[in-house]
């Protein structure tokens, strides 16, 4: 469709500049005559000053000589290979994110450090085995004759203990049992000992268990179950982060993409300048445009070579923000290699609902899981702080059975040593007496006494005869047992230390709440905001494609004018500007709206299923 209004202004543009140059020729009296439109040696044209009075240079401008085309500006990045490219689809790069990135590896690994500090926790309720061997041995004087010692007045002996037990603690009512078996040898030279060596065990169990204070939680159980939300707590941050890092990523692809684009919407109205360029020269050789037209043609090719090393000074920064979130080490060889992104910005023109985005925040959000688990954690310790203000009460039981078996000393009888006579007077008291009697007996003429015969049999029962398999078996007969049941109370006057224990716990809930109240309002701005941006994306690709069809047909039909020489080359790279402009803001609108709709989707915690990205929750025994 004619515009005329463009028309008009084109025309007079072309009237000035006739003007102009007519006016400096004039002026050049040495000037040799030339054609019409051949203009090799015209000055520049009357600045619009001259017309308002303002003082004009009149020194001619030198002779230009044709330009020849300087090459296109060198593409190429920093240590980047342009022939080894990487293709790279937007799945295959949130793939690599998640075996790669540094920080979702760090997340992963505070998640197993959790898990490992569970495992150490609950160690405690494993049953633990204990075996204790122990050996003495010691020679003793004696200073009576009661001591056994004999003739060398000492008792030396040896002992020789071999203990073991296996104790378990139970997470259900806090009761621990140990079961033990206690094993003794002992070597002795008393002559009071029936037994050398001897052996003795010990078989028999200890049961304790609380029966008030301590019986539903201890500190103990208490640390297990705050370990156990610590580790729901780590998967929670583990899920968030791993949304961040996806977001990154789509975000970091994305503007790749666009700067991609950019730079190919630059290199090509750069071509168009080039072309123009060569226009332009071929008018100027055949005399149908002035030598000034160069000038402004290569103005315009200088700026659009900026604009298009600008446009890979972007693309260079936004690869390698790319390649940071996709790279482990420093030194990967894919830091050299060119990223070519293969996914295109999707669209949808369906509006976005705000309810429905709040309603996925308020459900998924890591952060309100994670709230809801120190809330979990502070009623762990309300509830131990309050049973530590309970009496103790624990009930105690043991049983034991004894076993004992050895070598006896001595066996069949032995004779009193009253018995022996005026043969033991010298050593022993009780004989010195009877034959301090029997004398004054004889004195008297009365009969001497005769002592009575006294045997003691030092031969043991047959059943502690033996060694130590005989003292098994008589531990096994549970003939010789010992058992015991107590109660154990504690009451504490007053317990300031339990009493400051659920003070700080109910100040602690009291923060949580307040703390969940500004999560709340914290994901409530940000879903609103994210659904703004993203309803505003929507609109601007809409506005934007409307434009840059509007751009092209303006374009189209200012090449067709300039053909005919019905428009000049200012309004002509006015107008290819626009398209690239109008071009660069169309896949900004639309690189914008897949950014936006990344950032929704985080806000939301809607990432993980958008991408189809499954992550496995910790088993929490």
């Amino acid at each position: 469709m004619f515009n005329f209004r463009t028309y008009l202004n084109c025309l007079i543009i072309s009237l000035l500049l006739l003007g102009a140059t007519a006016a400096v020729s004039a002026q050049t009296p040495d000037a040799t005559p030339q054609t019409a439109n051949a203009h090799p040696t015209a000055p520049a044209p009357e600045p619009a000053a001259a017309r308002f009075g303002a003082v004009i240079p009149t020194e001619p401008v030198p002779a230009q000589t044709p330009q020849t085309l300087r090459p296109t500006p060198d593409l190429l990045r920093l240590g980047v290979d342009n022939g080894r490219a990487v293709t790279l689809s937007m799945n295959d790069a949130i793939r690599r994110a998640l075996e790669n990135n540094n920080d979702i590896e760090i997340a992963r690994d505070d998640v197993r450090l959790a898990e490992t500090q569970l495992r150490v926790l609950q160690g405690v309720f494993d049953p633990i085995f204990s075996f204790s061997p122990t050996y003495s041995r010691s020679t003793r004087p004696q200073g009576t004759s009661l001591g056994g010692a004999g003739s060398s007045g000492t008792v030396s002996g040896s002992n020789f203990t071999y203990n073991t037990s296996v104790t378990k603690e139970f997470d259900k009512n806090g009761m621990s049992v140990t079961g033990f078996f206690n094993n003794q040898r002992q070597t002795t030279s008393s002559s009071f000992s029936s037994f050398s060596p001897s052996y003795s065990s010990d078989l028999g169990v200890r049961f304790q268990m609380p029966l008030w204070r301590e019986r539903k939680i201890d500190r103990t159980r208490r640390d297990i179950r705050i370990q156990r939300k610590f580790l729901e707590q780590s998967d929670a941050d583990f899920r968030r982060r791993t949304i961040e890092v996806i977001a990154q990523v789509q975000n970091a692809y994305w503007d790749l993409v666009f700067a991609l684009r950019d730079q190919e919407n630059r290199v090509a109205n750069l071509s168009l300048s080039r072309e123009n360029l060569r226009r332009v020269e071929a008018q100027i050789t055949v005399g149908s445009a002035a030598p000034l037209a160069r000038a402004e043609v290569l103005t315009e090719l200088s700026n659009r070579e900026a604009e298009v090393l600008s446009a890979t000074q972007t693309v260079s920064s936004a690869e390698n923000n790319l390649k940071q979130l996709l790279l482990r080490e420093a030194q990967d060889a894919d830091w050299g290699a060119q990223i070519v992104p293969t996914d295109k910005p999707n669209f949808d023109d369906t509006p976005v609902s705000l309810p429905d985005a709040l309603t996925e925040a308020r459900a998924n959000r890591p952060e309100m899981r994670r709230l809801q688990l120190a809330r979990d954690i502070n009623d762990v310790n309300q509830e131990f702080a309050k049973d530590q203000l309970k009496p103790r009460i624990n009930l105690t039981a043991s049983y034991t059975n004894t076993g004992l078996a050895g070598s006896p000393l001595q066996s069949g009888s032995v004779t009193s040593p009253l018995i022996a006579g005026s043969a033991a007077a010298n050593t022993n008291a009780d004989a010195f007496l009877l034959n301090e009697v029997n004398r004054l007996r004889g004195l008297q003429g009365l009969p001497v006494l005769t002592p009575p015969t006294i045997t003691f049999n030092t031969s043991p029962p047959a059943d502690l005869i033996g060694g130590y398999g005989r003292n098994l078996v008589n531990t096994l007969k549970f003939k010789t047992n010992e058992y015991s049941v107590g109660v154990t109370i504690e009451l504490p006057f007053k317990n300031k230390t339990a009493q400051a224990n659920l003070a700080a716990a109910q100040i602690s809930r009291h923060q949580i709440d307040t703390q969940a109240r500004q999560t709340e309002q914290s994901i409530e701005l940000e879903v609103r905001n994210a659904a703004q941006a993203l309803e505003t994306a929507r609109q601007r690709v809409l506005t934007a494609r409307e434009a840059r069809k509007n751009a092209e047909l303006q374009l189209a039909g200012e090449q067709k004018l300039y053909q005919v020489g019905r428009s000049t080359t200012f309004v002509l790279f006015s107008r290819e500007n626009t398209l690239a402009n109008a071009r660069n803001a169309e896949v900004r609108a639309e690189t914008d709206y897949n950014k936006a709709l990344a950032n929704l989707q985080r806000a939301t915690s809607s990432t993980l299923r958008a991408n189809n990205v499954i992550i496995d929750t910790p088993t929490v025994p």
